[in-house]
């Protein structure tokens, strides 16, 4: 076993070693050698630092060739010790010098290494093995000091790591080749997250690997000769270990503790690791080393060094569990991160709609940018709800912030906008309950919200403000306009009227909605952004003509592209509604008594829509169900009703009287004199439905045409 003895504290009385004093944080794990009887051998220079002169006037500098006792034999060179620091490297004119092999960033190199040799024991051999050092490769550390700022730098690079990938390849980029030649990186398969209890069989995956780069790999190496279709130690070891319970290596990675490849426990715990027909560089050239988290063991990691190389020492085990220790720990970190970045996508994600509808006389096209990669949920929606009448609401607003309570605020603000919109309430009133609703939720829930109602069929879109950034309005000959609709105060304050305007949405107009991270950052305000978006839509238009307006996807992404790099600070969502509209001359509309004639009436006006579309080929099957859901109308109404046909990409025709009570789907018996009315309609259209208004309710049907 060494004499040397570490110290457990900082504050150690024991004697420090050369150049670090007593306050220097790297005293913990230094350690104070036994003295060396007196030898000839020249004396190793003072310690300097860099740019400093040497307390020795003269001595051999790190890296000099020896003399004829040396590993490369030839006469000793004597040179002048300036600057001749444990850090100094040779002077690239100086002849004959060797320049040590560059060490991976953030990596310190391995000094001391030639010093120990010409300050060792005769014939050049290792002061504290006994053996010559090999002359060509990556020297070992041979202080405590060394190992300390190794691990240092090690730790801070697996550190930098985010997720699994980053933290493993931190942890192999910073042993190899530092520390070891090779590197293997088992994991558990699957990884636990959090508290939750494994079940199954421990199973181990070769996670990653790194190795130093060799023209050929020797037969007494660390693993066999690679072939040349597949040569990397990726091939060549076992990908899947299924680790057996009691045996060797459950018992290793129950210890805990890395242990070398000789040890008992280790050679046999390697070949259930590795394979029976991998082996490992015989001595301490391998060092088995389990990673635990924070509660349970998920993984191992096994450091090589080649033949060829200074064996592992019983330091460098303290080495091995640190770097695991970070490792494992790093890990665990990354999987509760991965976990809660996934659940924060599958709430965005139900949270927003899936495909937005295709409405009858518009289009739709949306955008949702979260505010940063690892902040992928936010507060911001939109959507589009068809109503009836072949309308549309469409809706965007914006919760304060953009963390997990505010998307789940946000959620709960789009059902009730949902349910509100199914009731057919005007704009303003669906804004004065959705208020009313964050109120409910908390005193400090505030939102802004935009909510309008197109009607393909008047032309016409109503629009409602609760604090929102005022839409945009694309013309179809270019210009780009911004509308004045009252802002009103946001969400969540109370006690505040809301005012809807109703406007002109002339075809083949676009209209723009928004939340405040499109236009607003910190490099500028929210008018200035709204204003460049403004001229932004103008010059994508001009793009195309007057005549046709930009394509809806590409008019999203050409907004987008206005975002500079510094410009984006919240998460942003788009709506995009390009109106098409209905013409006049496919709407067909009529008001009918609620009386026994009705239905025959319905029936006749209907055939003569149909012949001047040249649709006679519907009628029998119009007249049909036009008949019955007529007929189910007129026995429960006091007002007139109203029938209206649309000839769109499909023939829809809507029934509306006042009666809120909604039709139910139901199989008649064979006793029942009606009843079957609903059930000829869901037999014979395409779809069908019945929607609830403030006023009484609409059933409708939609049949193909031709």
């Amino acid at each position: 076993m060494d004499s040397t003895r570490v110290t457990k504290h900082p504050t150690s009385h024991e004697r420090p070693q050369q150049g670090v004093g007593p306050a220097d944080p790297r005293g913990a794990l230094l350690r104070t050698p036994e003295p060396l009887p007196v030898s000839p051998a020249p004396a190793l220079p003072a310690q300097t630092r860099a740019g400093e002169p040497s307390a020795s006037p003269a001595g051999p500098l790190p890296g000099a060739k020896h003399g004829p006792s040396g590993p490369q034999g030839g006469a000793s060179s004597a040179m002048p010790a300036t600057g001749g620091g444990e850090h100094s490297q040779p002077a690239a004119d100086e002849p004959g010098t060797h320049r040590p092999r560059p060490a991976p960033e953030g990596i310190p190199v391995q000094p001391g290494g030639e010093q120990d040799r010409a300050a060792g024991l005769p014939g050049g051999k290792e002061r504290r093995t006994g053996q010559a050092p090999p002359p060509h490769g990556p020297m070992p550390m041979r202080r405590d000091g060394d190992r300390l700022r190794f691990v240092g730098a090690a730790t801070r690079r697996i550190a930098r790591g985010i997720d699994l990938d980053e933290i493993v390849m931190g942890l192999c980029r910073a042993t190899v080749p530092t520390f070891s030649d090779a590197i293997l990186v088992y994991l558990r398969d699957p990884l636990p997250v959090g508290d939750e209890r494994p079940t199954g069989p421990l199973v181990l995956r070769l996670r990653r690997t790194d190795r130093i780069p060799q023209e050929r790999d020797l037969e007494d190496g660390i693993l066999p000769v690679p072939v040349p279709e597949s040569p990397g130690l990726v091939a060549l070891s076992r990908e899947l270990c299924e680790v057996r319970p009691g045996g060797a290596l459950a018992e290793v990675l129950r210890g805990v503790r890395p242990v070398f490849a000789d040890a008992p426990s280790a050679r046999a715990a390697l070949p259930e690791l590795l394979g029976e027909d991998l082996t490992v560089p015989p001595g301490q050239r391998a060092i088995l080393a389990p990673l635990r988290g924070r509660r349970r063991v998920i993984g191992a990691v096994l450091f090589l060094r080649r033949a060829e190389r200074l064996a592992f020492e019983a330091d460098d085990l303290l080495v091995a569990a640190q770097l695991a220790t970070h490792s494992a720990l790093g890990i665990d970190k990354a999987v509760l991160y991965g976990r809660e970045a996934y659940i924060a996508d599958e709430l965005q994600r139900t949270m927003l709609p899936e495909t937005l509808p295709n409405p009858t006389g518009v289009r739709l096209a949306s955008r949702y940018l979260p505010a940063a990669e690892t902040a992928r949920v936010g507060g911001d929606w939109y959507d589009a709800i068809p109503l009836p009448g072949s309308r549309v609401a469409l809706v965007v607003g914006d919760v304060m912030g953009h963390s997990m309570t505010s998307a789940a605020i946000m959620g709960q603000l789009r059902t009730t906008a949902q349910t509100l919109a199914g009731l057919d309430l005007p704009p303003q009133e669906v804004l004065h309950h959705l208020d009313e609703q964050a109120q409910r939720l908390g005193t400090d829930r505030m939102a802004t919200c935009l909510y309008a109602v197109y009607d393909p069929v008047a032309h016409r879109i109503t629009i409602a403000n609760a604090g929102h950034p005022p839409p945009v309005l694309l013309h179809l000959g270019g210009r780009a306009e911004v509308l004045r609709v009252p802002a009103g105060a946001p969400i969540g304050v109370g006690g505040v009227d809301f005012e809807a305007v109703e406007l002109d949405a002339p075809a083949g107009a676009t209209l723009l909605l928004y939340t405040d991270g499109l236009v607003e950052s910190r490099l500028r305000d929210v008018w200035t952004g709204i204003e460049q978006l403004r001229e932004k839509l103008a010059a994508t238009a001009q793009l195309t003509g007057a005549d046709h307006p930009p394509p809806l996807e590409a008019l999203c992404d050409e907004v987008l592209d206005m975002l500079g790099p510094g410009d984006r600070d919240d998460d942003i969502a788009l709506l995009a509604a390009r109106f098409d509209g209905i013409a006049p001359s496919d709407v067909a509309y009529w008001y009918l008594e609620p009386e026994d004639a009705a239905p025959s009436r319905a029936r006749r006006l209907a055939r003569r829509a149909l012949a001047r579309w040249g649709m006679e080929e519907l009628t029998d099957s119009v007249e049909l169900l036009v008949s019955e859901v007529v007929t189910n109308a007129v026995r429960y109404a006091s007002r007139p009703v109203t029938l209206r046909l649309l000839r769109t990409d499909v023939l829809r025709c809507e029934v509306g009287d006042d009666v809120p009570q909604l039709p139910r789907l139901r199989q008649a018996r064979a006793t029942d004199e009606g009843g079957r009315g609903l059930y000829l309609v869901n037999r014979l259209a395409r779809r069908w439905g019945a929607t609830r208004l403030s006023t009484g309710k609409v059933v409708w049907f939609e049949l193909n045409r031709g």
